[in-house]
């Protein structure tokens, strides 16, 4: 998988050398471009923002530094790539999003700053708009960093388990169910005796039920989007009586 980022701070990127995406790099299952719009601005003192047009607060992101680092990236990309721009305006990204993502092998990321960018620029290289939520950030640059720790974890391989992927929290469309390690107890606490049984027809059926359970509780609205069959429909009827006594 292969992502280049366009960005005024290629240095917040290092946080990606840590964890699954470092480790995904070192073994080239991630690659990683960063360019930085200030390389590209033919002026003394590489200025890529100016006042906006009609007044208004804050500066603008100017399009001829931005469209030639855009363009440079995507020179660099080992197959045509995608071009997204993160912002606000966008459609929400979630895990979905990120297995298409992964799809398309190449992306430019177009990390924005400031008040926003010139529009000319929305039209003649962005592809797509994303968002990571309902919420202002200084930058695109946190939200490049998630789309792209998101989507790794999703490349055959990068995780070092292939059950991983499948058995994380939203993968199945529901919250992960309840996970408990040593010690047994623990300031009277007590992990709960199926998982101690063995039995693992059993804890599989206790996972799904605390799985169901926990997203009618917490986020009833991943739920809805659920068609249950009738043996989950039964194990979480099993657990809302549960919830009553």
């Amino acid at each position: 998988m292969w992502f280049g980022v366009v960005t005024l701070f290629p240095e917040m990127f290092a946080a990606l050398d840590c964890g699954i995406t470092g480790r995904s790099i070192k073994t080239e299952l991630l690659q990683l471009g960063l360019w930085n719009p200030r390389d590209y601005a033919h002026n003394k003192h590489h200025t890529v923002d100016d006042r906006p047009y009609g007044g208004g607060p804050g500066m603008i992101m100017m399009v001829e530094p931005l469209q030639a680092a855009i363009q440079a990236a995507k020179q660099a990309a080992p197959k045509k790539p995608v071009v997204v721009h993160l912002s606000p305006q966008g459609k929400h990204f979630n895990q979905e999003t990120a297995t298409a993502f992964l799809s398309k092998e190449s992306i430019v990321l177009i990390a924005g700053r400031y008040e926003g960018i010139d529009e000319r620029l929305l039209e003649l290289e962005v592809d797509e708009e994303w968002s990571i939520g309902d919420y202002i950030l200084s930058g695109g640059e946190l939200a490049a960093m998630t789309m792209i720790d998101v989507t790794t974890r999703l490349i055959p391989g990068a995780l070092g388990h292939e059950d991983s992927v499948s058995q994380d929290s939203l993968s199945s469309g529901l919250l992960k169910y309840p996970q408990y390690t040593r010690p047994e107890s623990y300031a009277e606490l007590t992990v709960p005796n199926v998982l101690l049984s063995g039995n693992h027809q059993a804890i599989e059926r206790w996972r799904l039920k605390q799985a169901l359970g926990k997203t009618w509780l917490r986020r009833p609205d991943l739920l809805a989007k659920q068609s249950l069959d009738e043996f989950q429909q039964r194990l979480l009827a099993e657990f809302i009586q549960e919830q009553k006594k």
